[in-house]
């Protein structure tokens, strides 16, 4: 039976619900054995995910997931086999969690002026050491009485449209593939089922993005087939994974289910080399 890889996981340096000793070890129950801790913004996570890594038998491939925009719609890449310590790299996801901060703070003073009184620490106290970001607010009205659930602060006042709104910092994706690239690593489109059209898809592989997630929870049988195609049409590579958020989003029971065959990530490292 083929190994498996799940390169799409978050821990609290983002919006994940665990931290990465706790992930790797569910991780391992669930019977992975390659995995990317993939954080947005934040690569905080990757040196002790390593070292756990090597003490349970599971291999961890550095990761990130980075926001981009094409016109008004928002485009996540994500980035694996980098050198996280590249000084480029860290400069630019310093900046862009500076820029996550700010918008908290945009969006707690509209939610004030909203007569919601929920306040910037509050937010920062959900957050620990990583980068700030809708859910941790989302989180925050929750706990704090402020809303009746989760997804009712998305779809009443921090949701795309809504009040309290503000949009994210964000970078092309051209701008973000070279990022990566001058890292050492390799781009990937995220889970393009969500809200990508074909053109704008067909746009980022001449953009450079050396992959498409074909394996998501948010993808039909039927979509993962045409990602497969679309890969084998353009001679991409083929990532996947769970998206897993310690069940902070309902996914509790998504480790283990949403991978890719180790035949994937070992066709990215012989692309690298």
């Amino acid at each position: 039976m083929d190994e498996k890889a799940d390169l799409h996981l978050h821990t609290v340096y983002s919006d994940g619900a665990l931290p990465a000793e706790t992930l790797l070890q569910e991780a391992k129950l669930a019977g992975l054995t390659t995995v990317s801790i993939t954080d947005h913004d934040h690569t905080g996570a990757i040196d002790e995910a390593i070292a756990l890594g090597e003490r349970l038998g599971i291999e961890v491939i550095p990761g990130v997931e980075l926001s981009t925009n094409v016109g008004s719609l928002e485009i996540h890449l994500l980035g694996y086999f980098f050198d996280h310590r590249n000084p480029k790299l860290q400069d630019y996801l310093a900046l862009f969690r500076a820029e996550r901060l700010k918008r908290a703070e945009r969006i707690v003073e509209k939610l004030n002026e909203l007569s919601i009184p929920l306040t910037l620490e509050a937010v920062l106290r959900r957050v620990g050491r990583g980068s700030v970001g809708r859910p941790h607010i989302a989180t925050a009205l929750l706990e704090e009485g402020l809303t009746g659930s989760y997804h009712e602060a998305f779809l009443k006042y921090i949701g795309f449209g809504r009040p309290a709104y503000e949009e994210k910092y964000q970078i092309s994706p051209r701008d973000a593939i070279s990022l990566i690239s001058e890292a050492g690593g390799l781009s990937f489109i995220a889970h393009p089922g969500s809200a990508i059209e074909e053109s704008v898809l067909l746009g980022l592989i001449k953009e450079g993005v050396d992959g498409i997630e074909v394996i998501h929870p948010s993808h039909s049988m039927e979509r993962t087939a045409h990602y497969r195609g679309i890969v084998g049409e353009y001679f991409l590579l083929a990532s996947g994974g769970s998206d897993f958020h310690g069940g902070k989003k309902g996914d509790r029971d998504a480790l283990g289910r949403y991978y890719i065959p180790q035949t994937d990530v070992d066709i990215m490292r012989h692309r690298l080399h």
